[in-house]
């Protein structure tokens, strides 16, 4: 892959080659886009974007580029968690490569359907915690095997933390993530064409063996 990726104690930087199609649910530009950058951002714990200083999330992101010189879209997460959480995984497989990279922490671990502590819709985002998960790959992911992607990603996640019995402090019960969890797959720009990658595809098992030894490696320590 032609990507570069910078590891600081302050955060990970992804600089594409070029731009590219990216599907997260990052809280910075997140969605559809193309992108330049990606990026983790690492931030004191319980960050509050609009509620306490130091100042709104987007304002933030914004800053901390600019000083950077990071030009284009960038698509930004967010963490508390130590940047030496990071961990970089790759797979390669009949000239096709995916690269996961990620940083981890659970401190605020949740298992999927525990009761929430937001009662409301307008939840500003909060950073304690959270495992935060990039995937690259080299070979060109139509819409849909973007969002399948997505979804074996966090399903490996879960499994990685059943693993490490991971629990839940509000249930007892397996965690499946935390509550500020963020996932983005970026897609490449050469052949094959992939339509479909999940659990029956070479691609998804790549992909899940990637994430599960990523998240593994990273809360092992």
């Amino acid at each position: 892959m032609c990507h570069t990726i910078e590891h600081t104690r302050r955060h990970v930087h992804i600089a594409l080659p070029a731009p590219r199609r990216v599907l997260s649910s990052a809280p910075y530009h997140g969605g559809w886009r193309r992108a330049d950058h990606l990026l983790i951002l690492g931030v004191p714990d319980h960050f509050d974007g609009g509620r306490r200083p130091p100042e709104p999330l987007h304002v933030t992101f914004d800053h901390y580029c600019r000083k950077n010189n990071w030009n284009g879209t960038i698509v930004g997460m967010m963490t508390s968690a130590q940047m030496t959480s990071f961990r970089e995984e790759g797979r390669s497989e009949l000239g096709v490569e995916i690269t996961v990279v990620m940083t981890a922490g659970i401190s605020n671990a949740r298992r999927a359907g525990d009761p929430a502590e937001c009662r409301t819709f307008d939840q500003t985002e909060e950073t304690a915690g959270t495992i935060n998960i990039i995937v690259l790959t080299t070979a060109r992911l139509l819409p849909a095997a973007l969002v399948e992607a997505a979804l074996v990603v966090t399903e490996a996640k879960a499994a990685a933390l059943q693993d490490l019995g991971v629990v839940s402090p509000v249930t007892g019960k397996v965690a499946t993530g935390t509550g500020t969890d963020a996932v983005a797959v970026v897609s490449g720009d050469r052949f094959p064409e992939i339509r479909f990658c999940g659990k029956h595809t070479l691609f998804g098992e790549m992909l899940a063996s990637a994430t599960m030894a990523a998240v593994r490696s990273s809360l092992a320590g």
